[in-house]
């Protein structure tokens, strides 16, 4: 891979496994304080299971749940809003505001996140929940599984993920959602520690494959394609249902 010192890198690597990973994935937003978190919940044995999932990661799971032939009255999908992505400190308390307020109409509850860049504030809220998550830092390593991912930064610890919907909704989400359509200047600032655009693809569609390679221009990174599909996703939705 050439000389390290000349490799632009995600920075030293400290903290736990999930927060590293986490700072690998996406830009970091200045860190959030937790609010007090007090609410406790109970679940409905008669209800039917939730998936309360990122809407990053909506199209995926309603594809699982079509294949795996789960019924919608077996299997509630919600999802927050994709631009959370970029705001990591809020995942946690609207997760709670919402498990607060609907937790009693559901028998399982399984969080389509990973940790997701909330530093173990997420896993506080699940418990007092009795719902889980992934058991992984992020979408990426979901869909990558861990084996392929860890690969990937092994080679690299400079790659910058995007997924089918992050490719599809660039513009929105990355471009405009970091403000770079108005200070293009800043993208050093975002991705200099970057080097590789690495597009984990959950279907192969050339049109996307595309957007990716001229994401991966206008980022000034090197792009690089893997076929991943669903990766462990699958099992977690079979885990939810049931089935």
């Amino acid at each position: 891979m050439g000389d390290p010192a000349a490799r632009r890198t995600g920075g030293r690597r400290t903290g736990g496994r999930e927060a590293r990973l986490g700072r690998r994935a996406r830009p970091q937003e200045a860190p959030t304080a937790a609010p007090e978190l007090l609410a406790t919940t109970s679940p409905n044995p008669e209800g039917p299971a939730l998936v309360l999932a990122c809407g990053a990661i909506a199209n995926e799971i309603i594809a699982l749940r079509e294949q795996l032939g789960i019924a919608d009255d077996a299997m509630v999908l919600h999802c927050l809003p994709a631009e959370l992505h970029n705001r990591p400190g809020q995942i946690a308390p609207r997760v709670d505001a919402f498990l607060t307020e609907h937790r009693h109409k559901y028998s399982r509850v399984v969080l389509g996140y990973g940790d997701c860049g909330t530093g173990g504030a997420l896993d506080k809220v699940l418990e007092r929940h009795a719902a889980s998550r992934l058991p992984h830092a992020h979408c990426y390593e979901f869909f990558a599984t861990t084996p392929r991912f860890n690969e990937i930064t092994e080679a690299e610890i400079g790659s910058y993920f995007v997924t089918d919907f992050l490719v599809r909704h660039f513009d929105r989400l990355v471009w405009e959602g970091l403000g770079l359509d108005t200070r293009p200047d800043m993208v050093e600032s975002y991705f200099g520690n970057y080097r590789d655009l690495v597009y984990l693809a959950q279907t192969e569609t050339p049109a996307l494959q595309i957007k990716a390679q001229e994401a991966a221009e206008r980022l000034g990174l090197r792009y690089v394609y893997r076929q991943v599909g669903f990766g462990d996703l699958t099992e977690a939705i079979k885990g939810a249902a049931d089935v």
